[in-house]
């Protein structure tokens, strides 16, 4: 059985004329007829009764028909992943990453992802807030993966991934180490690591100053590593997502009064058509168990 011959009597069941199949497969007429005879032949029995130029469906033929079908839809399906995969493998996702974003949760949703489609290329930068709403703009990266905030919704199509706490981390020999949770007025004259690149950042500052917290900075920096290091080091204490401490060593409690927790999301440009590569990592992020 061939898939020409499937082709053939699909399309002489369609027309019930064996020109107009034979015009619709783009092959002779003779061609269509020889090869549906030799599937009957296989079949063991006849697929179309013929009356002149006229042919009917025989009742095996109609009892065969959803079977022949079912064979060339998959044929098609299979096709069409064959075609996507070679797609996926020529387009690679550009991917763009709030850098203070925690890799380790991350790493492990674009292994898993990695291992369900082989060959699969991504290329993943770490930017600035403004600088990914920019290049997602432009077109030089298809997804963002950032803090939502309400007015990215407005501008962009937004996917939640998960949510996350903001943590007070410090060193083992912390004052702050007895307590299960702090308070935000726990924190008043305290020695301070200030993340700049913090996207929340403003408003902690806000809720300090109008809840009367005095912080003092005794360090600042936009990186996460050297922000983590310095408190590690007995600089001071400094705010972060829970998911975001790699670092050995570091002890964190959860910030309350008032609890400050954000939600991280992969953002697109409404409008724009996916890659194949692109669909399939988004359709992976919504399926994955993400923390929290």
């Amino acid at each position: 059985m061939e898939m020409s011959q499937i082709r053939y009597v699909l399309a002489a069941a369609k027309h019930l004329n064996f020109t107009k199949a034979a015009a619709e497969c783009n092959v002779t007429q003779p061609a269509l007829t020889k090869g549906i005879k030799s599937l009957e032949g296989e079949l063991g029995a006849q697929v179309f009764h013929r009356e002149g130029r006229r042919i009917l469906l025989s009742d095996f033929g109609r009892s065969m028909l959803p079977h022949l079908q079912h064979i060339a839809d998959e044929a098609a399906a299979a096709q069409v992943l064959a075609q996507n995969f070679r797609l996926l493998e020529q387009v690679p996702i550009r991917l763009g990453i709030m850098s203070t974003v925690g890799h380790m949760r991350l790493a492990r949703f674009l292994a898993q992802f990695e291992k369900s489609h082989k060959g699969i290329e991504l290329s993943i930068s770490e930017q600035s807030v403004s600088d990914l709403r920019d290049k997602l703009s432009d077109g030089e990266i298809d997804v963002a993966i950032m803090t939502l905030t309400d007015d990215l919704e407005e501008e962009f199509r937004t996917q939640p991934l998960y949510k996350e706490r903001y943590v007070v981390v410090f060193p083992p020999e912390h004052r702050l180490a007895r307590l299960n949770a702090v308070a935000l007025p726990e924190l008043s004259g305290e020695s301070y690591v200030d993340r700049l690149a913090c996207e929340m950042r403003e408003m902690v500052m806000a809720v300090c100053q109008d809840t009367g917290v005095e912080l003092y900075a005794r360090f600042r920096s936009e990186r996460e590593d050297w922000v983590q290091a310095m408190v590690l080091a007995g600089i001071g204490f400094a705010f972060m997502p829970e998911y975001s401490v790699t670092l050995p060593g570091l002890l964190q409690r959860p910030l309350v009064e008032p609890p400050v927790e954000r939600t991280i999301g992969a953002v697109t440009v409404p409008g724009r058509q996916f890659s194949p590569a692109v669909n399939a990592l988004m359709r992976a992020a919504q399926a994955f168990a993400w923390p929290g």
